[in-house]
């Protein structure tokens, strides 16, 4: 047991407790002997994850930036809260970490629902955000595009009788079972060898936490509301900063097809199609991503840095 701790201490950086609004968040970071890179990183899981989903990533990125990871509230060893959540509630959650802990530039690093989590924060609170990269980036707003208008009624009265309380809590006791649960999270990878003991066990352990079953109503419910997130296609033509989008090609949760909608909405984003790959490339893949995002920072913080510079000088000139 004390061996299983140190290796995870050692993947995950050192793992904490933060009280926010009166709720239990866990964070870890990981932070360099030395390092020239004086901007660091925060990655955020996606839906059903936690920070050890980072853990093929925190300990390469690690050795060269100050890397920070964060717990959802309502997801890893965070409360497990019965509360209204959006994309919004989760990015005022990083601002106010950030604000707390940081107090500097940051690079936000999002996986699924954690994208839409980074994008509305890198939005609402700009002076957080050096850069961003997001894996795949889900847009809620495209749901309500794809449902016929006149079966939108339909839809809502079946999600009403699926989504009671009663029938979501004994659904999840279901979907948590380690069997079922190895299914599911086959989907979302295309490289079945993958889904490991370690993984699974990773998605398992929080879905048995107490109150997980009210937070799970409570997600299902809040994210069927038109206010969960904004829309992905108005917000990133708003962003002032380099976006890195990473998408697996086989990625069955959200298609590849919606990367490409995304292409030209802002110039400074670069989309890069790993193939093959699923919903999470960054576990799926991790040295591949490793190596690019690494080499994505160097080039677009270098290039920042020298635009801030140029600005500078044009403002002293001026």
């Amino acid at each position: 047991m004390a061996s299983n701790s140190i290796l995870w201490q050692q993947r995950l950086g050192k793992q904490r407790d933060w009280v926010w609004r009166g709720w239990q968040i866990r964070y870890s970071f990981f932070r360099p002997p030395q390092s020239s890179n004086p901007t660091p990183l925060l990655l955020v899981h996606g839906f059903g994850a936690a920070i050890e989903h980072w853990r093929q990533n925190i300990p390469v990125l690690g050795e060269h930036y100050a890397v920070y990871a964060l717990d959802l509230l309502g997801f890893g060893a965070s409360r497990k809260a019965e509360t209204t959540y959006s994309a919004s509630l989760w990015a005022e959650q990083i601002y106010d970490f950030w604000r707390t802990f940081i107090r500097e530039p940051i690079v936000l690093v999002g996986n699924s629902i954690g994208s839409l989590a980074c994008a509305t924060a890198a939005a609402e609170h700009p002076e957080m955000v050096a850069a961003i990269a997001l894996l795949n980036l889900p847009d809620v707003s495209v749901r309500q595009e794809t449902i016929p208008r006149p079966l939108q009624p339909v839809v809502s009265a079946l999600e009403e009788i699926v989504g009671s309380p009663l029938l979501l809590k004994t659904l999840l006791r279901v979907l948590r079972r380690p069997s079922i649960l190895r299914r599911w999270v086959a989907i979302a990878y295309e490289d079945d060898t993958a889904v490991t003991d370690e993984l699974v066990e990773i998605l398992h352990a929080p879905a048995c936490d107490r109150g997980a079953g009210d937070a799970f109503y409570s997600l299902f419910k809040s994210v069927r509301q038109p206010q969960f997130a904004p829309s992905m296609k108005t917000l990133l033509p708003t962003l002032n900063i380099p976006i890195l989008l990473v998408w697996g090609r086989q990625d069955r949760m959200v298609p590849f097809s919606l990367a490409e909608s995304f292409v030209n909405l802002n110039p400074r984003l670069e989309l890069v199609e790993f193939n093959p790959a699923g919903h999470c490339p960054h576990d799926e893949c991790p040295e591949q991503f490793n190596t690019l995002f690494l080499n994505w920072l160097d080039r677009r913080l270098k290039q920042k840095k020298g635009e801030t510079s140029d600005n500078a000088i044009a403002s002293q000139l001026g």
